[in-house]
């Protein structure tokens, strides 16, 4: 396999704390596109963007499907959950592919 897409820059430490700390909290996205310094660094803009997107699109499906008494809570747990995950893999220096997200994300430009 040939990893053409994955880009050389060193990943600090505060990079990878940036990403996870982005998973989980939706406004540190925002927070980190709008810093000059962490902006520019490709790790933290991919991962900004990537759950920025992710958290946009799961809260909206969360805000759906409350009113519906045990899906909407079994969702938000759920939501929570991904958003673990995927903060504990951007942790650990993974750049990887969120089904459907990441495919939009980079046919609009955004990483």
């Amino acid at each position: 396999m040939s990893n053409q897409n994955i880009p050389t820059e060193e990943i600090t430490s505060d990079d990878k704390l940036w990403a996870l700390v982005g998973y989980i909290i939706p406004i540190v996205p925002i927070i980190v596109l709008l810093m000059e310094d962490k902006k520019n660094r490709k790790f933290l803009r991919y991962h900004s963007v990537q759950s920025l997107a992710i958290n946009v699109v799961l809260w909206v499906i969360n805000a759906i499907l409350t009113p519906i008494v045990f899906i909407g809570c079994v969702t938000g747990i759920i939501t929570i959950g991904i958003m673990i995950y995927y903060g504990i893999k951007a942790y650990q220096g993974e750049y990887f592919t969120i089904p459907f997200i990441t495919d939009f994300i980079k046919k609009q430009n955004w990483i």
